[in-house]
């Protein structure tokens, strides 16, 4: 081992880092403020609302108005510790109602990107809103209507103040999202990001699973890579990690401190970063390299033609997408290839490894063990 990987596990944080909310939980605040002005004439302040995992936590509203058929709440974004580009944004959710038989309908007001290329979990021409804060949204709509008696017809519009300039700052460009920030979250909370922080939460996880004899750990992505692969092996919550995007964090820590058998799982697009040996699979300082995953289709059997829209393609999921027009399974590849590097990482250690690729809702795609 070198001097920089012991320094690197060694290094504590010298202070526990303050969580945030994200734009999905702001917006669902807003959305449920504004709505509630709109249905009785009163806005909620604080508002609170219910997370995916539970938590309820208040949010203040630091602007608001009412009209007669039209209603407005603006939160101002806390990220806690985390160096977000949107801390201290102010994130406005206006409703009014919509002809019945409309149902929810999303709009992307000033500040709210929208999107233009394939290859993103909202389809081409809609608000940048994703899923799960729609979900959030779609929930608070739904309970709110039906408690007083209407249908579920509302406009909800989305604004961020200042987030065209702000969404410069992201890959949002990049990625064919025009005219803002995206809405996002799956949890609705903003966990600080801290590198030395988050690896040593890592070793501390592996370090509590050797504790308790644990034969078989799990790294995941994230959130519902997790809930797959831990259904699918049957592991306690104690034996999941929460790797993130700190795949070598993870692995080298493993390489000095084994566990008999490791589980990798992830995302389409960050397994293709760890198979073409990224061990950091943060967006920020790692892509997924088109012109490799191209030469992977090709070995597969791709033609010219899927080719050169392999290496046009905007995401690692719309390159996913095209190949599976013409049944060429790169998942497969992808999740060998993403073995390999987690078994050079950890050299000689004594750890069986798998690997799980997975789709955005967690669905197993597949399996290299």
């Amino acid at each position: 081992m070198d001097a920089g990987e012991n320094e690197i596990r060694l290094e504590k944080p010298a202070t526990a880092l303050r969580r945030g909310w994200t734009t999905g939980a702001c917006a669902t605040a807003g959305t449920k403020a504004a709505l509630t002005a709109l249905l009785t004439g009163d806005f909620p302040d604080p508002v609170e609302i219910t997370l995916p995992k539970g938590e309820t936590p208040s949010f203040a509203l630091a602007r608001e108005t009412i009209t007669d058929n039209h209603t407005m709440a603006g939160i101002i974004k806390d990220a806690g510790d985390d160096p977000d580009v949107t801390h201290g944004a102010l994130v406005m959710a206006s409703v009014r109602r919509l002809p019945e038989g409309t149902g929810i309908v999303f709009k992307a007001g000033i500040g709210v990107g929208t999107v233009t290329k394939n290859g993103l979990p909202i389809p081409v021409g809609e608000a940048a809103i994703n899923p799960v804060p729609r979900r959030m949204m779609t929930e608070v709509v739904t309970a709110l209507c039906a408690k007083h008696g209407i249908a579920p017809d509302i406009e909800i519009e989305i604004a961020i103040e200042n987030g065209a300039e702000l969404a410069l700052q992201t890959w949002n460009p990049r990625l064919g999202i025009i005219g803002g920030l995206s809405v996002l979250g799956t949890t609705g909370i903003v966990h600080p990001y801290s590198c030395a922080a988050w690896i040593h939460s890592i070793h501390r996880g592996i370090d509590v699973a050797r504790a308790e004899g644990f034969p078989h750990v799990l790294g995941a992505t994230g959130s519902s890579s997790e809930r797959t692969a831990q259904r699918f092996h049957g592991l306690s919550d104690l034996a999941c990690l929460d790797m993130g995007d700190f795949a070598g964090g993870l692995l080298k820590y493993l390489r000095v401190h084994p566990v008999p058998r490791l589980t990798i799982a992830g995302g389409f697009a960050k397994m293709c970063k760890l198979a073409q040996g990224a061990l950091d699979l943060h967006s920020g300082r790692s892509q997924v390299d088109m012109e490799w995953l191209a030469a992977r289709a090709v070995e597969l059997g791709a033609d010219a033609v899927l080719q050169k829209r392999i290496l046009s393609a905007n995401t690692a999921m719309e390159a996913l997408e095209l190949t599976r027009d013409q049944g060429i399974n790169l998942p497969s590849v992808i999740a060998v290839r993403a073995r390999t590097t987690a078994l050079e990482t950890l050299r000689s250690a004594p750890v069986e490894v798998d690997v799980m690729v997975m789709d955005r809702a967690g669905a197993l795609l597949a399996h290299a063990e």
